[in-house]
């Protein structure tokens, strides 16, 4: 009996739509689904990496970058609406020869609302039901929820309740009857390690944003006399060296180099990304937040974890090591121990 296929779509926007999809892609495997990837730009070879033996598929690309300029990125976005929109048509299309070429059952897609066809199941994956962008939230909420209407299923990567990691994002007061929650995602399990590192800097996301949260941190550690890993997050690109010899600088680590390095640093200092939330989270981490300039997402959520005393933050611009020092006083942050029910979600793709 010829196993179930199963196209798992995932949004190139910085790495960590990629990164949350790897253990549903294990856990595919495991319960003995043929898996299909399908993705662009860096995310596909990223996870061209981490499964070297799963056909890999190549979706049309949302180029999305961001401005130089935070208050502008919002209105590049709005401005780029037409393009994105034929991009999604153009998806849909692709995913209707995927369909038929590789006689597929079954769509998970991670943000990529184009990635769905009327004859099979499909499950669209986020963690934003409210789509955060200031004075547009409603609108850009409502289209966001007009494109998760037409899958089968959404599954909302958090616990339900007010024990939660999305907030507002991912908890309305009256959720559609397709929306589910299953868990946090990571890709990692928590281990102990013998203490290497006082900081690890892990930097993702758009460009140029994140070159130039690059520049300013090794800048700021140029001097220290701390021991620090330094992940720059780039996929391919020339290796950098810093005269401080305290500093190691990397270009990009696997999930399982990651699993190590993660533990054995005393303090994270990353971005405010969600997928970035849910690796810490399942590791217990203590973390300083440096939220993408004019991402209203990542802005949110870094501003909620420092009021619930988890962990400090401070717009790129200000940055400098002294910042440091706040986390003396948040706790880090804890395991929510909800555990996802793979065999309960598969389910979707279990009938004819």
């Amino acid at each position: 009996m010829q196993k179930k296929r199963i196209l798992v779509a995932v949004l190139n926007w910085g790495l960590g739509h990629a990164t949350r999809c790897i253990p549903i892609i294990k856990e595919l495997q495991q319960y003995d689904f043929e898996v299909f990837i399908a993705s662009d730009g860096a995310a596909l070879e990223l996870l061209k990496k981490e499964f070297p033996d799963i056909k890999c598929l190549e979706l049309p690309s949302y180029n999305i970058t961001y401005t130089k300029s935070p208050r502008l990125l919002k209105w590049k976005i709005f401005a780029e609406s037409p393009r994105l929109l034929k991009i999604i048509q153009q998806e849909r299309k692709v995913t209707r020869s995927l369909v038929e070429k590789y006689e597929l059952n079954g769509i998970i897609s991670d943000n990529r609302p184009g990635c769905r066809h009327k004859h099979i199941k499909c499950a669209f994956i986020t963690h934003q039901f409210s789509v955060l962008s200031g004075n547009t939230t409603y609108l850009s909420s409502k289209l966001h929820q007009k494109y998760i209407s037409k899958f089968d299923k959404c599954w909302i990567p958090d616990a339900p309740g007010n024990k939660n990691l999305s907030g507002i994002m991912g908890h309305l007061k009256e959720m559609p009857k397709n929306v589910k929650y299953i868990g946090p995602l990571s890709r990692f399990t928590k281990s102990l390690q013998q203490r290497k590192y006082d900081y690890a800097v892990i930097l993702s996301g758009p460009e140029p944003q994140r070159t130039m949260l690059e520049g300013k941190l090794l800048a700021a550690f140029q001097n220290s006399d701390k021991k620090i890993v330094f992940i720059r997050g780039i996929m391919t690109g020339e290796n950098i060296s810093s005269p401080n010899k305290n500093l190691e600088i990397i270009n990009y680590l696997t999930s399982k180099e990651l699993e190590v390095v993660i533990p054995s640093s005393e303090i994270i200092i990353c971005r405010s990304g969600y997928t970035s939330i849910m690796d810490l989270a399942k590791l217990e981490k203590k973390v300083f937040f440096i939220p993408t300039p004019g991402q209203f997402e990542q802005e949110y959520l870094a501003e909620r974890f420092m009021k619930l005393g988890i962990a400090p933050f401070c717009k790129q611009d200000d940055f400098e090591i002294l910042k440091l020092d706040l986390l003396e006083d948040f706790s880090g942050f804890q395991d929510l121990n909800f555990s996802v029910d793979f065999r309960e979600i598969f389910a979707l793709f279990q009938g004819k």
